[in-house]
C-alpha cells in the first residue's frame, strides 16, 4: 500500500505539471489583455453571444462571482464527515484548473481575433462559471475519484460545457444568463453519468452521504450565509445591461426567500430529526438558484419568484427521501453529494419555467428591455414562441450532451 500511495502522488504531481506547463505555453501563444481603448471590439467583430466584454464592468461583480464559485461550491461538499477537509482541497484544485482551461478554451470560442484570445474582467466570470459547473459534476461522485481523476474530469468536462454554451447561447440564440442549463443542468448530469460510468456494487453499498456530523454542520453554514450573500450577483454577473440587472437581483432575492421556507414546511414532516441540519438550508437555496437561472432576467415578477423559489425549496427534501434510493437502487447511479435535487431537477424545471415566460413576453410588458433580453424578437427575426421553442430545445440538447459527455469522460 505504501508503494501505492507513493506512486498516486507522483501521478497527481506529474499531471500537475504537465498541464500547467500545457496552459502557460497556450498563454504565452494565444492570450492577450483585452485593448481598454476598444469597448466595442467583442460585440463588433468577436463572436461573444451575451458574453460581451464591458468596458464599464466592476471588479466587485467579479469578486463576487469568484467567491461564490470557490466558497458557495466549494463549501458544498464540506459537510460529509468523511471527506470534509478534503473535498474542499480537490474543490480548489478543480477551480485553479478550471479557471485556466475555461479562459483557453472559451476565448477560442468568443474571444478569438486576428490569432489571439483577448481577456478581460467578464472572461474571468465566464470562467468561474465554468469551474462552477465542474464543481457541481464533482460532487456526483466525490470519494470515489481520486485527485488525477478530477483533474481529467474537468479537462473533458470544462470543453464539453463550453461546447454546450456555444451551442445554446451563440448558434441557438438562448437566453440563460444565470445558468439553469449551461451550468446547473450540464453540471448535475455530467457528473452523474460519469458516477453511472463507475458504478462499483460492494464499494457504492456504502452511506457517504449520511455521513454528517454536527462539526461539519459549521461549512454548511458558512457555505449558506455566502450563498444569501453572493448569490443575487452571481446571477446577474452575466446580463448584458446593467438595465436588467435589477430583475434579476430582486427575482433572486425573493426565490432564496421562499425556498427557504419551503424547508421548514417539508423537512420537519419527512424527517425524524427534531432540528433542521444547515444542509438541508444550504440545499433549498442552491435549489431556488437553479431554478432561477434562466428567468432571472426575464418579466417573472415578484410573485411568480416567490412561487417559484418556494417550488425549488420542495424539491431537495422530496429528492433525497424518495428519488435518491431510486438513483441509487435501480439506476446504480450513487450521487455523493445530491446534485440531482439540488441543481438537476430545479435546473430542468428552471429552463421550462424561461420558456414559459418567453412565450408570454410582449413589448408592453418589457419596454426598452425586450431587446436587452430577447434582442432577436426584438428585431423581428424571430417571434415570442419561435423563442420559446429554442428555449426548450436547448433542454435535450444539454441533456443529450451532459450524457454522452458524462459518459466518454467516465
Amino acid at each position: 500500500m505504501p508503494e501505492h500511495a507513493a506512486a498516486s502522488r507522483l501521478r497527481l504531481s506529474g499531471l500537475c505539471f504537465l498541464l500547467q506547463i500545457l496552459t502557460i505555453i497556450l498563454f504565452a501563444v494565444f492570450v492577450r489583455y483585452s485593448p481598454e481603448s476598444t469597448p466595442g471590439l467583442c460585440s463588433q467583430q468577436l463572436n461573444c453571444s451575451w458574453r460581451n466584454q464591458d468596458s464599464g464592468f466592476q471588479h466587485p461583480r467579479f469578486r463576487d462571482v469568484h467567491l461564490q464559485a470557490l466558497l458557495g461550491f466549494g463549501l458544498l461538499v464540506a459537510f460529509l464527515g468523511r471527506y470534509g477537509p478534503g473535498s474542499v482541497a480537490i474543490s480548489i484544485l478543480v477551480v485553479a484548473f478550471a479557471i485556466q482551461w475555461a479562459v483557453l478554451i472559451q476565448g477560442f470560442l468568443y474571444f478569438f481575433l486576428n490569432g489571439k484570445i483577448y481577456v478581460g474582467a467578464q472572461s474571468m466570470v465566464s470562467a468561474d462559471f465554468c469551474a462552477a459547473a465542474i464543481l457541481i459534476s464533482t460532487g456526483a461522485v466525490l470519494g470515489r475519484v481520486n485527485p488525477v481523476q478530477m483533474l481529467l474530469l474537468t479537462l473533458l468536462g470544462v470543453t464539453l460545457l463550453t461546447l454546450n454554451e456555444y451551442i445554446l447561447l451563440s448558434l441557438m440564440g438562448v437566453s440563460d444568463s444565470g445558468g439553469s442549463l449551461t451550468v446547473h443542468t450540464f453540471g448535475a448530469y455530467f457528473g452523474l453519468m460519469v458516477s453511472r460510468i463507475l458504478h462499483q456494487p460492494h464499494i457504492d453499498k456504502r452511506k457517504e452521504q449520511q455521513d454528517t456530523g454536527h462539526q461539519t454542520d459549521v461549512f454548511a453554514v458558512v457555505g449558506t450565509i455566502y450563498l444569501w450573500i453572493f448569490w443575487p450577483s452571481f446571477t446577474s454577473a452575466t446580463t448584458v445591461h446593467d438595465t436588467t440587472e435589477p430583475w434579476a437581483l430582486l427575482n433572486i432575492y425573493f426565490s432564496l426567500v421562499a425556498s427557504t421556507l419551503a424547508t421548514f414546511v417539508l423537512s420537519p414532516v419527512l424527517y425524524e430529526e427534531s432540528t433542521l441540519w444547515m444542509v438541508q438550508i444550504q440545499d433549498a437555496t442552491l435549489a431556488s438558484a437553479a431554478m432561477m437561472g434562466m428567468a432571472g432576467e426575464m418579466l417573472v415578477t415578484p410573485f411568480g419568484a416567490l412561487s417559484a423559489g418556494f417550488l425549488a425549496g420542495l424539491i431537495p427534501p422530496l429528492g433525497f427521501r424518495f428519488l435518491t434510493p431510486i438513483l441509487r437502487s435501480r439506476l446504480k447511479t450513487q450521487d455523493t453529494c445530491g446534485v440531482h435535487n439540488i441543481h438537476g431537477l430545479p435546473g430542468i424545471l428552471g429552463a421550462l419555467l424561461g420558456t414559459l415566460l418567453t412565450a408570454l413576453a410582449t413589448a408592453d410588458a418589457y419596454g426598452g428591455r425586450l431587446e436587452l433580453v430577447f434582442p432577436l424578437v426584438a428585431q423581428g427575426s424571430r417571434t415570442a414562441t419561435d423563442q420559446a421553442l429554442c428555449q426548450l430545445c436547448a433542454l435535450p440538447v444539454t441533456l443529450l450532451l451532459a450524457a454522452l459527455g458524462g459518459s466518454l469522460t467516465g
